[in-house]
């Protein structure tokens, strides 16, 4: 016959009691020590983040107000050598602007000129195609005179029908069968 051991199984869930309580009570400080980390964290990182943007602030005000120098904008207050120094930014600035700017001159006229010679090439070989089949029309002056409409032309060409009439397109038609 087997005797439950009573004993065992109270031993048991104590020992089961108290191990769970433990684990839930490192859980607890875990998680606590965690909050208080991220917090910390937290706070540094906004620290940071605050002396970052105000650096920043410092920087762009710090830009916009040379830029303003750079438009001829409160030079009042400045020095003698901040002039002289704003102008040799300023000259070097120019120059490097010239020198782009020629350089893309330079390239546009070379293109262009190849261009050119391609447009030439392909004259030539429509010219020579044109010749060829004789549709090249080489007139000379008096050819050209020649083609020109004369007076009498002229005068015929400048007569215009100004009849008015009212009515659809075929009545007029039948008029001009009757007449």
């Amino acid at each position: 016959m087997v005797i439950p051991s009573f004993e065992t199984n109270v031993e048991r869930l104590n020992k089961f009691n108290c191990s769970m309580q433990e684990t839930i009570a490192r859980y607890v400080r875990h998680t606590r020590d965690t909050q208080q980390d991220k917090e910390k964290t937290n706070a540094e990182n906004m620290q940071t983040l605050k002396e970052e943007t105000a650096n920043l602030m410092k920087k762009i005000e710090e830009i916009e107000a040379s830029k303003r120098r750079f438009l001829g904008e409160n030079l009042a207050s400045c020095s003698l050598p901040e002039l002289q120094q704003l102008e040799n930014q300023l000259e070097r600035s120019v120059t490097k602007i010239r020198a782009r700017k020629n350089q893309v001159f330079s390239e546009q006229i070379r293109s262009l000129k190849e261009k050119e010679k391609q447009l030439a090439t392909e004259n030539m070989k429509l010219s020579e195609k044109c010749s060829q089949y004789g549709l090249l029309n080489k007139e000379t002056p008096n050819q050209a005179a020649e083609d020109t409409p004369s007076e009498d032309t002229n005068s015929q060409i400048s007569e215009v029908e100004t009849d008015l009439y009212i009515g659809l397109p075929e009545s007029r038609i039948k008029r001009a069968r009757v007449a």
